[in-house]
C-alpha cells in the first residue's frame, strides 16, 4: 500500500506535468483520452447532488427578471423592479435578467470568440499561458490547480477590462476586440443593477456606485470540453464569488447549479438572458442582507460548454479602499457581522484557500 507521502508526491508530479503542457484540459481531449487523469477525480461527497423533492420542486426556480422598466420614467415600474431584484438578492443571491439592453449579436459574438480562442492551434494558445494573476492577459487551467483537492474540467482565458483595459496588441486575435466591446456593455448593465440594488437597500440610487463597486471588471472566458467520465469530476467546484456582483453569459449546454436550502438547483439556459449573482463583497457590505451563495458547474459529455463571467471587483489589483458593513444599514438590532478589510487582502486569502468547499467570508466574521 502506498504511503500518504508517496501519493502526494505522485499527485504533485502529475499536476506539474499537466501544467507544463500549457494546453489545459482541451489538450487532454485532443489527445483522445478515454479516462480522466487521477488529478481530476473529485471526492464522491463533492459529487453528490441532492435535488428538491418533486412535491416542492416548483418552489425551487431561479427568478427571471425583466429589466425593461429599469430606466423607465414611470415610478411604479421602477419600484416594482427594485422590489423584485431586492427579493431575489435576499432570498436566492441569484437571478436571470432579460431585456437587459445587450444585443443578442454581441452575446453570440462574445461566446463564439471564446470558443475560437480555446479551439485554435495549441501553439498560439500557449503564448498566453500563465499563472501570474497580475499578467494583463492570462490563459490557464484551474487557478488553484496546486492547492485544490481535485482539478476542475475547464480552461480559462481572462483579463481586467476596466478601469485599464489591455492594449490591443496584448489581446488574442480571436476574441480580444470582442472582450472589450462586450465589457463596455456589461459595465452599463452593471451600473443599472447597482442602482436598483442600492434602492432595494433603502439607500440613495448611487450609494453602491459611490463605494466604487463598479470601478473594476474582470472578464473570464471559460471553456468546458466534453468529458469522457463526467460523473467522476466537476466542471467547477462548489464556491461563492470573490466580487460585489457577477454577470454570467452561458450557452445552451447547461450544468450551472445553485445551492439553495441544501438542494442543488439547476440554472437553466434562457436564450438572450444573463445570470446575475451576489458576490462575497456585496454580502459583506450589506451585512448579510444580500447573500452570496455557493454554486458549481457539472462536467458534461456533450460539450464544449462556453461561459463568460464578468466580476465587478478589483480582485488582486492594488486597492487601498477599506470595506465593511454599510453604516446606514446597521443598528442595535443589526450590529456588524464582519470586520473591515480591503479587496486585496480578501482576494489573497480567497486565492490561497482555493475552492475548498468553504465560504471565504468565515475569515472575516466577527
Amino acid at each position: 500500500m502506498e504511503s500518504t507521502a508517496t501519493v502526494a508526491l505522485d499527485r504533485s508530479t502529475q499536476l506539474k506535468a499537466f501544467d507544463e503542457t500549457k494546453t489545459g484540459v482541451k489538450g487532454l481531449v485532443d489527445a483522445g483520452i478515454a479516462e480522466i487523469p487521477a488529478i481530476f477525480r473529485a471526492p464522491p461527497v463533492t459529487l453528490a447532488s441532492p435535488k428538491p423533492p418533486s412535491s416542492i420542486s416548483s418552489q425551487f426556480t431561479i427568478p427571471t427578471i425583466d429589466l425593461r422598466g429599469g430606466t423607465d420614467s414611470m415610478i411604479t415600474s421602477r419600484r416594482s423592479l427594485v422590489e423584485k431584484i431586492g427579493d431575489a438578492a435576499e432570498r436566492w443571491g441569484f437571478f436571470q435578467v432579460i431585456n437587459h439592453g445587450i444585443p443578442m449579436e454581441v452575446l453570440e459574438k462574445m461566446r463564439e470568440g471564446i470558443r475560437e480562442f480555446h479551439e485554435q492551434d495549441p501553439e498560439v494558445r500557449k503564448r498566453f499561458y500563465s499563472r501570474d494573476p497580475s499578467s494583463k492577459m492570462v490563459y490557464s487551467s484551474n487557478f488553484d490547480l496546486f492547492s485544490s483537492p481535485a482539478a476542475n474540467w475547464r480552461d480559462t482565458l481572462g483579463c481586467y477590462t476596466a478601469p485599464d483595459p489591455p492594449n490591443p496588441e496584448d489581446l488574442p486575435a480571436t476574441c480580444g476586440e470582442m472582450m472589450i466591446e462586450y465589457s463596455k456593455e456589461v459595465m452599463k448593465l452593471g451600473k443599472l443593477l447597482f442602482e436598483l440594488l442600492s434602492e432595494a437597500l433603502g439607500l440613495s440610487t448611487n450609494h453602491l456606485k459611490d463605494m466604487d463597486c463598479t470601478n473594476s471588471l474582470l472578464l473570464l472566458g471559460h471553456y468546458y470540453p466534453p468529458c469522457p467520465q463526467p460523473d467522476l469530476t466537476l466542471g467547477l467546484s462548489k464556491h461563492s464569488d470573490n466580487s460585489f456582483l457577477t454577470l454570467l453569459l452561458q450557452d445552451h449546454i447547461g450544468g450551472l447549479q445553485v445551492l439553495h436550502d441544501q438542494y442543488w438547483v439547476d440554472v437553466p439556459p434562457v436564450p438572450g438572458a444573463l445570470v446575475v449573482n451576489v458576490g462575497d463583497l456585496l454580502q459583506l457590505i450589506t451585512n448579510d442582507k444580500f447573500i452570496s451563495v455557493e454554486h458549481r458547474v457539472l462536467a458534461n459529455g456533450a460539450g464544449p460548454r462556453i461561459s463568460v463571467a464578468c466580476f465587478f471587483s478589483s480582485y488582486l489589483m492594488p486597492n487601498p479602499r477599506v470595506y465593511g458593513p454599510i453604516k446606514e444599514l446597521l443598528s442595535q438590532q443589526n450590529p456588524p457581522k464582519y470586520r473591515d478589510t480591503t479587496i486585496t487582502e480578501y482576494a489573497n486569502f480567497y486565492r490561497s484557500k482555493g475552492f475548498d468547499g468553504t465560504s471565504g467570508l468565515l475569515y472575516l466574521k466577527i
